[in-house]
């Protein structure tokens, strides 16, 4: 009995159907519906402070307070020496 192949002997090569290069007409572009819409960016924490900081917020409440204590300080100049 004699089976028929339902796939082509011939290996599909991807890179044939490849061009060298593309022109991209990013005018035509549409923003990425699945991204965030608002900017963000990924800050990794060392294993200890994430273990104290788990939640995005819980960073983001500690480093406002942090800013917020830092803009009460006086300002220190330093002393110059004559």
């Amino acid at each position: 009995m004699t089976m028929n192949p339902t796939y082509s002997p011939e290996p599909n090569n991807i890179e044939d159907d490849m061009e060298a290069e593309y022109q991209l007409d990013y005018r035509k572009a549409k923003p990425n519906r699945f991204a965030p819409s608002h900017n963000s960016r990924v800050v990794i924490l060392d294993e200890d402070v994430a273990n104290v900081f788990n939640t995005p917020s819980s960073v983001n409440d500690a480093l406002r307070s942090l800013i917020e204590l830092a803009q009460k300080m006086p300002k220190i100049v330093p002393h110059s020496e004559n």
